[in-house]
Parts: C-alpha cells; sequence; structure tokens
C-alpha cells in the first residue's frame, strides 16, 4: 500500500494522519510506504526555477540553496526580518513557477483557474488533463518509481485541503492512465466534508474507486482483510517514512494527535457539530509512552498537538507528565487558564504557545456561537498565560450572524485593551457551513458555485456582510498601532506553525 500527500500545503512539518495511518497498518503486518508529495513536490520545484526575468526572482533563485539552509536553522528566528526575507524568496520562485502553467502557488496554497476543486466535474477533468498540472514533470518519474519498486496494490491520497484537490486528482488520473489496476482511496478531512454534503453521491468513479470518511485506520485495515482491529482508538504514530529534517522548518516538528473530534461539540456553526464527529480520547499512559518513544527517536524541536482542543484533563496530565520536548496546540478558553498555578505548570511541562480560540471580545455574540465561556473568563485567561510567558496565537472571527459594525469596534477595543498579551493574531471572516441548520433561517445563495461547495454566502441580518465586515477590518481594525505590531510578527505563509519558534522557552530542562 502507497499513502501518499498530495500537494500544496504547509511544507513545515510531517502529514499526522499518514503517520497514524502507517503506525496501525505496520502494526498490524500490512506493508506500506507513506510518501510525503507535497514537500518533495514543492523542493522539485525550487530546484528548477523558471528563468527570472525581474530583480526579486533572479535574487531568490540565487540563494534558493541559502535560503532553505537558513529556514531549517533555529538561528534564523533571531531575526524576524531575516527569516521573512528567506521565506517570501523561497515563496517567489514557487509562485514564478507555478504561473508558467497558469497555476497560483505558494507555500501555502494551490488555485487553478481551470480547475475547480468545489465541482466534481473539474476535478475529473484535471485527472484526465494530469499532464497539464504543473507538478506533472516531478510526479510522473517519481510515481513511476515508487510503484515500479513497491508494485502497491492500493494508492491512498490524503485530501485534507482544498488546495491539494486538484493535484490529487491529477495524481490519481495518472495511476489509473498507467496502472489500472492499482486500487484508488481518497480519504482525508476534505474527503470527509464532501461525504457530508446532502445528497452526496460520490461523483469521482472510475478515477476513485473508493472513499473514506473520518478515521481511516480500521477503514484499510478491514480492506486488507485484517476485521479485528480497533486501530482507530489506538495512540501511535509512525514517522520513520518521512524525511524529517527536509521540512522547512526552524527545527523538527512533529505533530501528534491526543484525541479526535471535540470534547465541546457545541459551537453553533461548527462543521464537526453536525457532521456528528464522535469525540475519542486515546489511552493516556499510551500517549505518554508514545511522546517518550518519539522525543528518543525524532529529537523533536517541538511538539504540536493537533487536537481540535486540548481538553483540561489533558492539559492537567501534561503538566503532571511533561513530555520533555517544547510544544504548542489549540485550547479552548476555560477557567483553568485563569489559575496561575496552572497555567505555570503548563509554562513548566514546555509549552511555547496556546491557540486560543477568542472569536469576539462581545459576551451576547459569543453567546449566540455557543461557545460557553464569559469575555471576563477570556480577559483573566489573556492576562494569566503573558504573566506565565506563554505566546498567545488568538483567532477572531468577523461577520457571524449576530454581530453589527457596534459591536465589531466593541471587538477592536477589547483586543487593544489586551493587546500586551496577545502575540499573533488570526483575523478571520465568518463562513456559513453548507450542512449548518442555522442556514435554514438564512437567505443564501452559492459561496463558490459547485456541488463540492462547503459554505453558503448569506444576507446578514444586519447589512453586517462580508464585504463590509472586510473593509472594516483593512480600514479600521489593522490600522490601529498596536494591532499593526501584532500582526507584523505574523511569520508568512507558516503563520501558526512556525510562531512557536519566536518564543523564548527560559526553562533549563528545554
Amino acid at each position: 500500500m502507497l499513502l501518499i500527500h498530495s500537494p500544496v500545503s504547509k511544507p513545515g512539518e510531517p502529514p499526522p494522519g499518514l503517520a497514524r495511518l502507517a503506525f496501525a497498518l505496520k502494526s498490524n503486518g500490512v506493508g506500506c510506504r507513506v510518501w510525503d508529495a507535497n514537500l518533495e513536490g514543492l523542493l522539485y520545484l525550487l530546484e528548477r526555477p523558471v528563468a527570472a526575468s525581474d530583480t526579486w526572482s533572479r535574487r531568490a533563485a540565487a540563494h534558493v540553496t541559502e535560503n532553505l539552509s537558513a529556514l531549517r536553522s533555529p538561528t534564523i528566528c533571531e531575526s524576524l526580518d531575516r527569516y521573512k526575507r528567506a521565506v517570501m524568496d523561497i515563496n517567489r520562485l514557487v509562485h514564478k513557477t507555478g504561473r508558467k502553467t497558469g497555476s497560483h502557488i505558494t507555500l501555502a496554497n494551490y488555485v487553478d483557474a481551470r480547475f475547480s476543486p468545489v465541482r466534481s466535474k473539474d476535478l475529473l477533468r484535471a485527472a484526465r488533463a494530469f499532464d497539464e498540472n504543473p507538478f506533472y514533470p516531478f510526479f510522473r518519474n517519481r510515481l513511476a518509481e515508487l510503484i515500479g519498486n513497491d508494485h502497491p496494490e492500493l494508492i491512498g491520497f490524503s485530501v485534507n485541503f482544498m488546495s491539494q484537490a486538484v493535484c490529487a486528482f491529477a495524481m490519481a488520473g495518472f495511476v489509473k492512465k498507467n496502472w489500472p489496476d492499482i486500487q484508488i482511496i481518497m480519504g482525508g478531512g476534505l474527503v470527509t466534508s464532501w461525504m457530508n454534503i446532502k445528497g452526496f453521491m460520490d461523483p469521482f468513479y472510475p478515477v476513485v474507486d473508493d472513499l473514506i470518511g473520518g478515521p481511516g485506520e480500521d477503514a484499510l485495515l478491514s480492506i486488507t482483510g485484517h476485521t479485528d482491529t480497533q486501530a482507530v482508538s489506538q495512540a501511535g504514530v509512525d514517522y520513520a517514512d518521512f524525511p524529517l529534517d527536509a521540512y522547512l522548518s526552524p527545527g523538527r516538528v512533529i505533530p501528534y494527535m491526543t484525541s479526535r473530534g471535540c470534547y465541546w461539540q457545541k459551537c453553533r456553526f461548527c462543521p464537526e457539530k453536525f457532521e456528528r464527529t464522535r469525540y475519542q480520547v486515546f489511552d493516556r499512559p499510551s500517549i505518554g509512552f508514545d511522546l517518550s518513544r518519539l522525543r528518543l527517536e525524532t529529537s523533536p524541536a517541538l511538539i504540536h498537538f493537533v487536537d481540535n482542543a486540548l481538553s483540561p484533563a489533558f492539559l492537567n496530565y501534561i503538566v503532571n507528565n511533561p513530555p520533555g520536548v517544547r510544544w504548542y496546540g489549540f485550547v479552548r478558553i476555560t477557567r483553568h487558564l485563569t489559575d496561575p498555578d496552572f497555567v505555570h505548570g503548563l509554562k513548566d511541562s514546555g509549552c511555547a504557545m496556546l491557540k486560543l480560540g477568542i472569536e469576539s471580545g462581545v459576551q451576547d455574540v459569543l453567546d449566540s456561537l455557543n461557545k460557553g465561556i464569559s469575555i471576563e473568563t477570556v480577559s483573566r485567561a489573556l492576562r494569566t498565560i503573558r504573566a506565565a510567558g506563554i505566546a498567545v496565537y488568538g483567532y477572531l472571527l468577523f461577520g457571524t450572524p449576530a454581530e453589527t459594525y457596534e459591536k465589531a469596534r466593541q471587538t477592536l477595543a477589547f483586543t487593544l485593551a489586551h493587546a500586551d498579551c496577545i502575540d499573533f493574531l488570526n483575523l478571520a471572516i465568518f463562513n456559513l457551513p453548507v450542512g449548518s441548520p442555522e442556514a435554514e433561517h438564512l437567505q443564501t445563495v452559492d459561496f463558490y458555485p459547485g456541488d463540492l461547495s462547503l459554505y453558503r454566502e448569506f444576507a446578514h441580518p444586519n447589512g453586517w456582510n462580508r464585504n463590509v465586515a472586510r473593509r472594516f477590518l483593512e480600514r479600521e481594525f489593522k490600522r490601529s498601532a498596536p494591532i499593526r505590531g501584532i500582526i507584523k510578527k505574523e511569520p508568512p505563509f507558516f503563520t501558526s506553525n512556525h510562531a512557536p519558534f519566536f518564543k523564548k522557552l527560559s526553562v533549563s530542562n528545554f
């Protein structure tokens, strides 16, 4: 079995989903190889840049080896300007290469005007026109090599983001054309969301033989004849097939998942809620053993906990069982984060950064989203985390149905009042999920026209539509000096994945 992580997504760390699949399969005696085609594909483009016709591109091409080396060194974080220059130069080369084929490629995205990832007919056309894909010269030879060496009976494509869909189908089309007997399966977060669209009828045959929604461990084991396993409930990852030192990060990053789903499951517009994703916690002793093994085998600079939200119970566990490595992850704001002793315990366990879904600085907006938090708790948590020396990556959401211009300005005032407690900011415009029950009570139109679209555009009940909210962000919210200062610290393209590297951890054990 060959499992493939498709282009394009951020090439800063290996994909945790495929590492879990590899562990489950190998633990049950199933031969498999994992291939990060995203990382290799982007490096392939960088090794063969198009002829430069402008000064910036010529400079970037002349220094590509130097910039790649610098981006993989922790010393790059001593100068944010040097870091940004290296990232922007690397991205420049990727972008210029994509333009040659009419594609818009960055270190975090892929857009092709010819093939929309929200239209199944376009994805099937991308599969037929695989030789028009900018990565074709790369995957043509590499897939032939891997298939020739390992003779896989099944190839699985992991598709988690819209930015991966077109390339995944181009690669699948190439395989079907040249090795029609190989079974092709697709899974991952995006595929799961597609399968939860009302009326979805699997439009991808004959390019894709089967789709897997949700966790893939038990499904793949069942396909291979292993029907008595419960791999989906077990902790464990296998990063043996991943070139850990080739990723573009200032140190090895090992992603790790301690649970599936979300323990809260009450946020009003969360797809996890109406997709009925079951919350599942992995065995804590197994997690502890696994983290110790990974520390010894991979010598990570950073553990990235990729759970939807680390529960207070797990945070308490890690305070008492430190992993011995710096770590970060997403957490819900709860009263636990207002306890100085608890938060200092997180810092002492190696916590470099917490990602926090603040969403709004207005209580009734938070209540309308069913966030289950008070604005007073948010304020106290931010100040407690700051006092402990842990970085905060805050997420704000604008344009929700309950928000107005006045309430958005209150969020601006709240952010300014806590600017000294926020290291990084993600400012997002609300998207209405297509399957949300609340969509029935709003006047909606297609967000992106296509049978695979996951969102709907809606007429805001208060006139606070997306374009109005976006103007507010650009013309008012971002113009405040304290907020400009926060935004300037954002690592381009890699955003939260690299942000922890810019936070020093003053603990001798790390």
